[in-house]
This record gives C-alpha cells, sequence and structure tokens, in this order.
C-alpha cells in the first residue's frame, strides 16, 4: 500500500479482512470511500460502519471477504437492532450493501451477500428535532447583545436559519460573496448536500442581520473568504477561520440558555422553527419544500409542528 497515492481524510486504518487480502482488492476498498463519496460526513459514517461490520464478521471466524454470506449480514444486523435505533441501522446497512456493490463491480468479490438482507422497518411522520415557538425565536434573537463582533455573527447565523430554512452544514460554508445583491434585494446562495445550489431572497429581517454582521465586522472586501468565522479568544475579533458546526451547536445553546429557554434545542432546530413558523402564516406545503430545498413534500412535513397546537389544545380536555 506504500505505492498508493490516494489521500482520503481521515485516512481509514485498514480493517483486518482488507489488510490481508491483495493489493488490489486494499485499492479498490479504499476507491469506494474517495471515488464515490463526496460528502466527508457520509464518508466517515459508511467508513465507520464497514470496519465495524468487518472486524464484526473476523471476531466470527470469517477469514476473507468471500467468505461473507447473507446470514452473515442478516446476523449482524439482527444484533445492531438491540442497540441502535432503526434508522441507524438501515444506514449501516446501507454502507455495507453500498460498499459491497462496488467490490462486485470491481470483481473482488463475486456477488453482494447485503443484497438481499432487509433492514429494519421503520417510519416517520413525525420529526424529532426541537422546535421553538415564534415568540422564543423573537426573544432569543432579540437577547443577542450585536455591540460585539460575535453577536453580530450570532444574530446573522441564527437568523439565517430560521428566514431561510437552511442547514447548519450550508450556512457555514457559506463565503461572504454567498450574500448578494440582486433586484435590489439581499440573496443568500446556500451550498447544499449532493453538490446543488439554492438561492433564495432574504426576509427583510435577514437581510437587516447580514448586512449589519458582513458591515460592521468589515468583511465585505474579503469576498471569497468565510462568512461565518471563529472569534480569536484574545483578541475578541473575528479571524480567517470558518466557523465549525459544533462551535454553532454550543453558541446556540449557549444563546439559548441566555434568553431563559429551556427547551433543548440544537442547529436544526432553527429549520424546524422557521418552516412551521412559515406554514401557521399561510404557506403552502410545496413553496415551504422549495425554500427548504427538499426533493420531496414528505421531507418537508417532518419539520411541520402544526398538530402539535391540536395535541395540546386536546390534552386539556382531560378536566379532572
Amino acid at each position: 500500500m506504500n505505492q498508493l497515492t490516494l489521500r482520503l481524510s481521515p485516512v481509514p486504518a485498514l480493517p483486518a479482512l482488507i489488510a490481508v487480502a491483495d493489493e488490489r482488492t486494499q485499492l479498490r476498498f479504499l476507491e469506494f470511500f474517495g471515488v464515490t463519496i463526496r460528502n466527508p460526513h457520509t464518508r466517515r459514517a459508511y467508513m465507520r460502519a464497514a470496519g465495524d461490520f468487518l472486524a464484526w464478521v473476523e471476531a466470527r471466524g470469517i477469514v476473507s471477504l468471500a467468505g461473507v454470506q447473507p446470514l452473515h449480514v442478516a446476523a449482524w444486523v439482527e444484533a445492531l437492532g438491540r442497540e441502535l435505533a432503526a434508522p441507524s441501522v438501515k444506514q449501516q446497512l446501507a454502507a455495507v450493501r453500498s460498499l459491497f456493490d462496488w467490490l462486485v463491480t470491481g470483481q473482488v468479490v463475486p456477488v453482494n451477500p447485503a443484497a438481499s438482507v432487509r433492514g429494519p422497518a421503520h417510519s416517520v411522520r413525525r420529526g424529532k428535532t426541537a422546535v421553538l415557538a415564534p415568540d422564543e425565536a423573537r426573544t432569543l434573537l432579540d437577547r443577542i447583545d450585536i455591540g460585539t463582533a460575535v453577536g453580530l455573527r450570532d444574530r446573522a447565523l441564527i437568523g439565517l436559519m430560521v428566514y431561510s430554512f437552511a442547514r447548519i452544514g450550508a450556512a457555514v460554508t457559506m463565503i461572504v460573496d454567498d450574500a448578494f445583491v440582486q433586484n435590489r434585494r439581499l440573496w443568500v446562495r446556500l451550498h447544499e448536500k449532493g453538490g446543488k445550489r439554492h438561492e433564495m431572497p432574504c426576509h427583510h429581517n435577514l437581510e437587516e442581520y447580514l448586512l449589519a454582521y458582513i458591515e460592521g465586522c468589515g468583511l465585505r472586501e474579503d469576498r471569497k473568504g468565510p462568512l461565518f468565522r471563529t472569534i480569536g479568544r484574545n483578541t475578541k475579533r473575528l479571524t480567517a477561520t470558518r466557523l465549525p458546526q459544533q462551535s454553532a451547536f454550543a453558541m446556540v445553546r449557549r444563546r439559548a440558555a441566555a434568553a431563559g429557554i429551556g427547551t433543548a434545542i440544537g442547529n436544526h432546530s432553527f429549520r424546524a422553527t422557521g418552516i412551521t413558523a412559515y406554514l401557521r402564516n399561510g404557506g403552502t406545503l410545496e413553496a415551504a419544500a422549495t425554500m427548504a430545498n427538499h426533493s420531496s413534500t414528505r421531507t418537508t412535513q417532518l419539520y411541520d409542528r402544526r398538530p402539535d397546537d391540536v395535541t395540546l389544545d386536546e390534552v386539556e380536555r382531560v378536566l379532572i
């Protein structure tokens, strides 16, 4: 393997069943992660699932990839089901199935042992993401001190997720040029999963937040630099480093606590909050799907928490 020039981030440690195989098999295994998967989060998840599965079958006496049979995959899925939720099991099975598909087309193994194995049944009609009431979201935004660079940044980032339904992954990868003027209105350009580019006009509040942040922090001239950046501990000024998702999550939790919000929210909560508020005010599911860049309104429905109001009203009818 020292002849290979393939570079992955992170570079996976080869599972034992791959390490004992020939170099062609090792290369094909690494190519699956480096060639077929562009999203780094998906790549890490698939690496972990493949490594866990191959370690599991090796511990049960399988000495080569050719020895892996559908029954082994089925037994592994059963074992996972006792420890993980159904969506997690389905994701790991999908990773193993995709890997063996790749190995089959590369003529490393003759058949895919995971092809016929069914995952656990799972149906979702309501998302689990915590959602804020409109007045809670308003309070959180209003409580942010915008007299500092970090305050301007945090209000702009939260406002972006609320008003444009942006995923945190798309928000933190924006550059300054992704906030642009078109038809005398500020627009945002979001780089979504799968390489999709999504553009939409800003709500007037979001326009105010973004312009105040960009102008107040002197970002306008750094057009190709990251839009949302870390803050220097000593200087309390913006750095040139992109804000990581984990830091954004920590910021959201701090801001929620400071605003007296008891709901355990995360970055995704603002996407669900914005979609629900939009629908409550007469918006259509089809338009919400377009704004959220969902390929199906079924996905958008997972963010619609309007039925929660009906449920609470009915619960209060229990007059005891």
